[in-house]
């Protein structure tokens, strides 16, 4: 199987200009009416789980996992790729090289004044402790009241952090500029926690690059994080800190697709990750969205090959090493080609088995934005929200976070948007009231896990979503004026606060 993904790896990249537009008549509105129809009654759960089943075949055959620079990643990208092709789009790979990354050891025991054992996962591109880890003190940075704790040196009392483990909270600044900050005052580690609670464990996410790690960093939860905190006010509080990651340089591939036809100076586009965590087959995150993805362009394909707009797909590589195949491809985009792409809207663990339904905030009414949305996502929020409004489906905000692949199309002032089910969050009683499913369990329990498998997938989520993608690649392939026009109705009528999302397990900001 590797033999054979390296095989259709090799076919050169297909980037050159795009061939001229076709000429089209009859009006874009009733077309997109038409064609959005067409698809939502095509698309749907059980064609999404065909995929699926090939996603799970192949990370069996290839050690039960799909990350990015192995095997199974590969031959995955080379199946979406084949598949694409047979269908008629101009597909491409974009190939990249990244550092890959897998945790050896995350570890941290309370050896006085209590002994306790804390729950914590090592920041992507950590620098490692030596085997078996390192005992030191605890020194707490104080809480700034400007959320901006540990990003500043004054943050950090001289002295006070040499040779210690400086407990940060997160807020503020990146993860790795607050264990720069630490490391500079002399910290030979750093503990950084959460900053909100909505039964989140331990906080992961990433320092970006490699070239930016100073000192061992890991993360804890809120609850965890302020108990530390609190004991180290009362007294010495003494730790062993093992955090040690594998990091070894790789090539890997995104995979790119678009009609022949179209606008090239009017392209929508539309993605989901393909790679996953290693020793998990990734079938919900983010298998479901790749595969409902595939599902719906598979569909567009027989029904409309030259739309008013150029419709590109994209399935992204190293998203769990930091988004690193969106960013790639965003940062290569020429200014002329940056600015054809009208929108991105992106879907991520879409099936989760205790499912919400959660919709980007592209107007921001929920507050809760870590990202300068750009305008125009506030009308691809609506146009979500109102399809799911007119089948009387419930819906929550969750915000941008630069958790997920929308991120670097966000701060390349892209409109954005998508939709999310949920991932390690605990689901509250009001959820569970408005979407079904068990309150006090997370949204999925299996979350980057081994056990993130066919057998776990929610068909129901899985058929809502597909519809939503359907509609939307329907719509956008041939009306933009959406996006144009901006009116309250639908935008917010039945959504609540999200809890998921706000945990930037996968982006760069702190």
């Amino acid at each position: 199987m590797a033999a054979v993904a390296a095989a259709v790896l090799s076919i050169p990249l297909l980037l050159g200009s795009a061939p001229p537009v076709a000429a089209r008549k009859g009006d874009p509105g009733r077309e997109a009416a038409r064609l959005s129809k067409a698809l939502v009654r095509e698309a749907s759960a059980k064609g999404a789980f065909k995929y699926l089943r090939k996603f799970q075949q192949l990370a069996d055959s290839t050690g039960g996992d799909r990350v990015a620079g192995s095997p199974g990643h590969d031959a995955s990208a080379a199946y979406v790729h084949k598949l694409l092709r047979k269908a008629g789009y101009r597909v491409s790979y974009q190939k990249f090289d990244f550092v890959y990354t897998q945790t050896q050891a995350e570890r941290l025991s309370v050896l006085s004044p209590a002994p306790a054992d804390v729950q914590i996962r090592a920041l992507t591109y950590t620098k490692s402790t030596p085997v078996g880890g390192i005992t030191a003190s605890v020194a707490a940075v104080p809480v700034d009241a400007d959320g901006t704790t540990g990003c500043e040196p004054g943050d950090y009392a001289a002295g006070g952090f040499a040779g210690k483990i400086a407990l940060i909270r997160r807020g503020g600044c990146s993860f790795a500029a607050k264990q720069e900050q630490a490391a500079a005052a002399g910290a030979v580690g750093a503990v950084i926690y959460n900053n909100i609670d909505a039964g989140y464990g331990p906080l992961s996410g990433t320092l970006s690059d490699p070239a930016n790690a100073k000192i061992p960093t890991g993360g804890i939860s809120k609850a965890d994080g302020e108990k530390l905190a609190a004991d180290a006010a009362r007294g010495p509080v003494s730790i062993s800190f093992e955090i040690r990651q594998f990091q070894e340089p790789r090539s890997t591939n995104n995979v790119i697709a678009e009609t022949p036809g179209g606008d090239p100076a009017h392209t929508v586009m539309f993605g989901a990750q393909l790679d996953t965590v290693p020793g998990s087959p990734g079938i919900n995150d983010d298998g479901s969205g790749s595969a409902a993805l595939l599902d719906v362009a598979l569909k567009l394909a027989k029904k409309e090959k030259h739309p008013h707009n150029k419709v590109r797909f994209a399935w992204w590589s190293a998203t769990e090493s930091g988004l690193v195949g969106s960013d790639y491809y965003v940062a290569h985009l020429t200014p002329a080609a940056r600015q054809d792409v009208k929108l991105y809207l992106h879907f991520e663990m879409i099936a989760s088995p205790n499912y919400g339904l959660f919709v980007l905030d592209g107007d921001g009414s929920d507050g809760a934005n870590t990202q300068t949305v750009p305008d125009g996502s506030a009308q691809l929020e609506r146009d979500i929200t109102q399809f799911l409004g007119h089948r009387r489906l419930p819906y929550e905000g969750t915000p941008f976070v630069s958790r997920f692949d929308y991120a670097p199309f966000v701060d390349a002032g892209i409109p954005s948007g998508g939709t999310f089910s949920g991932a390690e969050a605990i689901k509250t009683p009001a959820q569970a009231a408005e979407f079904g499913g068990t309150a006090g369990v997370a949204f999925d329990v299996n979350y980057q896990t081994a056990r993130d498998t066919l057998e776990n997938i929610n068909m129901t989520a899985l058929g809502i979503n597909s519809d939503v993608i359907a509609n939307a690649v329907g719509a956008y392939a041939h009306d933009l004026s959406s996006l144009d026009t901006l009116n309250t109705f639908g935008s917010h009528g039945s959504h609540g606060s999200a809890d998921d999302s706000p945990r930037d397990s996968r982006g760069l900001t702190g």
